[in-house]
């Protein structure tokens, strides 16, 4: 059972829903990677790691909108988190996405973030979008860019320190 009231969307090879109970050690376990979390905000314990992912079952409830698990069609198992985020702090809702060791350069980041993205603009009526990326993760740069979003300026994000805020083309643009 999902913890919250998320929907279930779905792509070509992904399915994009709430976050269970069963998705914890996957995130857990990404959290606490160093390398693998460094622009994502990693976590040094299991207690802030779990903490992190029950405030995405907050966030939720909420604002009606968070992070979705990307289920991997396929294997059934987690692969990786996206959706739109919005804490205390944020400059505006941003499409974030991360995918979780042994799903990297598959494309599933760009397939699950697009198909948030088309739900933000769709079915919540969100007009603009950002992304906020930490300088030097090369990767959620290109990313974004392959997305079409362009860099607009660098904040200081009050969870990360020195972000990169990039804005996506309105849905007028992906029509």
């Amino acid at each position: 059972m999902s913890l919250t009231n998320a929907p279930t969307l779905e792509t070509d090879r992904l399915i994009l829903r709430g976050p269970k109970k069963a998705d914890a050690e996957a995130m857990i376990a990404f959290l606490m990677d160093d390398t693998r979390a460094e622009g994502f905000g990693g976590y040094t314990n299991r207690a802030e790691s779990w903490r992190w992912f029950t405030l995405n079952v907050g966030h939720w409830h909420w604002h009606g909108y968070g992070y979705f698990t990307i289920e991997d069609k396929t294997s059934g198992k987690p692969a990786g988190v996206s959706g739109i985020w919005n804490p205390e702090g944020w400059p505006e809702p941003e499409v974030g996405w991360v995918v979780f060791d042994g799903f990297e350069g598959l494309g599933l980041a760009y397939e699950a973030a697009c198909r948030a993205r088309q739900w933000a603009y769709e079915d919540l009526g969100f007009t603009t979008l950002t992304s906020n990326i930490v300088p030097g993760n090369t990767r959620s740069i290109r990313l974004a860019e392959r997305m079409g979003a362009t860099y607009e300026r660098t904040y200081d994000n009050p969870t990360m320190g020195e972000d990169m805020l990039y804005r996506h083309p309105g849905p007028e643009a992906l029509a």
